[in-house]
């Protein structure tokens, strides 16, 4: 059940009112709900209750610290992708024993920073890579637990710059060249070869492509373990969508579908060629544990009727929200308090200097200036990908706790985006 509903009339989060929210913390805001993002993560914790499992949120998706604090007190383990996201997860009060460490191009600071609080794994990429983290561990008299991220050459069937798992993308370690760089980093003595991993894209409504996937590192964990190269966990990534339309189009497959596939899988291989040889489990999802816990409340600045299209001007903007500008994103918008206003048609758009702002097109809404409207399923991408275009100070964050409201990030100034900047004397 969405944890967004009207009341008397007025979208509530939980049982606070985002007109209540608006007048207190002004707009844009984002507004999270803390029952959803709970429940969200107990259906993987669900999923994996008496199983040798850890669910690593990736937290590129929302890496607000309440949100981390959260999940870190409900067993979360934590996928990241930079030093800066470790620092997060410490602050936030998280295990690093239970953070994985995945991305393309991690430098020797991060690599010495991970190492120094004994990171469960890192989620290797490269060749380079590979040589570079032995060289830093036994700098630093450690030894790297590592997993190889394999792409496994399997198209997730989604939009193109969140596909990670095909020959042409930047991620992983190709298949036909995992076996041999698996063997490069059994022999480097400051490494411990732990697991696989692999991540093929993000938004997937269907797990067939994951499971795909899967197969293919079965084959190679059974090659492994033939060269006496045993593995002690395997890494399915993340990726599960959520439903960003209506419940008419197509829906995700629930999260305890497919947790109950990969293990039903994983445990008919185990009986049949892997001697019962137990194997942990890890899940690094992001999007399906914070995507529909979260939306994004702005006001309604302008209407400006043109000759071609109508345009709801709001104060929130591209550099609030970019997946509508950067993929094309469809996400839903609805006024805060319905009225009895005619509908009609709005492309809604921000007050950024460029006609990529926009959040949403050939929408029928009843607004009126001085309006609120929110953008569901605001949860993920969306405050960790802001910036400050335009000089746009980055939106309010505030959790929902009940009808209890909880300010998690304060509003940016404009005084603090120049903090840091000086000019020649």
């Amino acid at each position: 059940m969405s944890q967004f509903s009207y009341k008397d009339g007025v979208l509530h989060a939980e049982g606070a009112s985002l007109t209540a929210i608006a007048e207190q913390f002004g707009t844009p805001t984002y507004v999270y709900s803390k029952a959803a993002l709970l429940s969200n993560f107990a259906a993987y914790a669900d999923a994996c209750a008496g199983r040798d499992a850890l669910v690593c949120y990736a937290m590129k998706a929302n890496s607000n610290l309440a949100i981390l604090d959260l999940l870190a007190r409900q067993g979360a383990g934590f996928d990241i992708v930079s030093g800066g996201e470790l620092l997060r997860v410490l602050a936030a009060g998280g295990d690093p024993g239970k953070v994985i460490f995945s991305g393309v191009g991690k430098s020797v600071d991060e690599m010495r920073l991970a190492l120094s609080h004994d990171i469960l794994c890192f989620n290797v990429e490269s060749i380079p890579e590979l040589h570079r983290l032995n060289e830093v561990a036994g700098s630093m008299g450690k030894k790297a637990r590592i997993s190889l991220r394999v792409n496994p050459n399997v198209d997730a069937k989604t939009h193109p710059y969140i596909a990670t798992g095909l020959k042409a993308n930047k991620f992983g370690v190709a298949f036909d060249d995992a076996l041999d760089t698996y063997r490069t980093a059994a022999k480097l003595p400051h490494l411990d070869v732990s697991g696989i991993d692999c991540h093929i894209g993000s938004q997937l409504l269907d797990d067939a492509p994951l499971l795909e996937a899967l197969d293919r590192l079965i084959e190679l964990i059974d090659q492994l373990g033939a060269e006496g190269i045993e593995l002690h966990h395997l890494d399915m990534g993340g990726g599960i969508g959520i439903d960003y339309r209506d419940a008419d189009d197509a829906a995700p497959v629930p999260v305890g579908t497919y947790l109950g596939r990969v293990f039903a899988r994983i445990d008919a291989w185990r009986a049949e060629r892997h001697n019962g040889k137990p194997i942990k489990v890890i899940f690094e999802p992001g999007r399906s544990i914070v995507g529909d816990t979260g939306v994004l409340l702005t006001k309604v600045e302008f209407l400006k009727h043109g000759e071609e299209k109508n345009f709801c001007i709001v104060d929130a903007a591209m550099n609030d929200m970019a997946r509508p500008a950067l993929y094309q994103a469809w996400m839903d918008m609805q006024p805060v308090v319905q009225g009895s206003a005619a509908a009609a048609e709005f492309d809604v758009v921000g007050p950024i200097c460029e006609s990529g702002d926009w959040l949403a097109r050939d929408r029928s809404l009843a607004v009126a200036a001085g309006d609120l409207l929110v953008m569901h399923t605001a949860g993920a991408y969306g405050m960790t990908m802001a910036s400050n275009y335009n000089t746009r100070g980055r939106a309010a964050e505030v959790i929902v706790d009940g009808d209890t409201v909880h300010l998690v990030r304060q509003r940016e100034k404009p005084e603090d985006l120049y903090a840091l900047e000086s000019v020649i004397k």
